[in-house]
């Protein structure tokens, strides 16, 4: 292995047609999961509701990779909007959640990702202006032994030539005709490969996985778990990796990253049927029992903010803090949410969506 830590990424498209046999029919597979997925996402009635809730859980999972663990209390305690965080591992999943939403409201408006947007998603992580590394010293390691395994590109302007490479194959669908996710599973193993950056490689190849996915049109909403899959086969995932710059061994990583796509969008899809279900059980609930404080946009409020509090309602539903109380107030009366007092701020916990989001994996 020491001798081939020098391996160079080559210039995309690759110079032979990787979609073998096996690769086409786990494809056929893996599209059918994500349309799927793909239809159960467009049947919730806030699109707000999947981005602010899956996109946590995705933050959540794909920061884990990187050793970056906070708990779902911490996470839904914290609030972005001022500023205030449980913990600094909560921050940084914001972070992540953050880079991954601006991402994907740059590629909505202009069905591109261009080197510029990939440099901010990783200054949002990061925070800083790092850009692209200049200075040699970087190598990958194993984190059990310390042994190098692979050198990645050390001059400026070879990193600088390659995301190029990269950015053009991302964009211009002329310059290959394979499919959006054998292209996904090709690109995230370049960009890896490259690891531009000082910091934050792992994290915004993975971001850049799912705005991929959603330029291509095979999602609208950025709410693939497909961290957590990285996460359970983290051993494979390098391994994998190295295997292609050790052996060439492309099949075997598409196929896996193939067989990601498919297992968690079939996941998803069945956690965000759960959560529809739910969402249509409270909100029966909510107009038969308190039928004078039911609104569509407190319905909204306590599923995108599964530890909701009297600002989020106030800033939200659009009423004052004495009415935004006696909402929360109500709905735990009624056994909707439970009240709990975390440091100086009264929260309101939806536990049924809590046990959902806490389950998902299992589902």
């Amino acid at each position: 292995m020491a001798a081939l830590v020098g391996y160079t990424p080559p210039k995309l498209p690759l110079g032979f047609d990787p979609e073998t046999k096996p690769v086409l029919k786990k494809l056929a597979a893996a599209r059918s999961a994500l349309a799927e997925l793909k239809g159960a996402a467009s049947s919730v009635p806030n699109e707000g509701i999947l981005l602010n809730t899956l996109s946590l859980q995705e933050a959540k999972d794909s920061s884990a990779i990187e050793n970056i663990i906070t708990t779902h209390d911490d996470l839904y305690r914290s609030d972005a909007v001022a500023a205030r965080f449980a913990s600094l591992a909560a921050k940084e999943v914001y972070s992540y959640a953050r880079a991954l939403r601006e991402g994907y409201q740059a590629v909505r408006q202009t069905g591109l990702i261009p080197s510029n947007d990939i440099l901010s998603i990783q200054a949002t992580l990061e925070e800083n202006q790092a850009g692209f590394r200049k200075l040699p010293g970087t190598a990958l390691k194993n984190d059990r032994t310390g042994e190098v395994v692979f050198t990645p590109p050390q001059s400026h302007d070879e990193i600088v030539d390659l995301m190029r490479n990269l950015e053009a194959f991302m964009n211009d669908d002329g310059m290959s005709d394979l499919d959006p996710l054998v292209k996904m599973a090709i690109m995230h193993h370049q960009f890896e490969t490259i690891h531009p950056f000082y910091d934050g490689n792992g994290r915004t190849g993975r971001i850049l996985n799912i705005l991929y996915i959603i330029r291509s049109g095979l999602l609208d909403y950025p709410v693939l778990y497909l961290s957590r899959y990285v996460n359970q086969n983290k051993a494979d995932y390098y391994r994998l990796l190295q295997a292609v710059r050790d052996s060439g061994a492309w099949e075997e990583w598409i196929l896996w990253m193939l067989e990601g796509v498919e297992q968690t969008a079939g996941q998803t899809t069945r956690l965000v049927q759960r959560i529809r279900t739910l969402m249509q059980e409270i909100k029966f609930k909510m107009r038969n029992e308190l039928p004078r404080i039911y609104s569509q946009e407190l319905l909204n409020n306590i599923f995108s903010h599964p530890y909701s509090k009297i600002a989020f309602v106030e800033r939200d539903v659009g009423v004052s803090r004495i009415t935004a109380t006696r909402y929360l107030d109500e709905l735990t009366r009624i056994g909707m949410m439970t009240k709990v007092k975390l440091g100086r701020d009264n929260y309101y916990i939806n536990r049924s969506l809590m046990e959902l989001l806490g389950n998902a994996q299992t589902i």
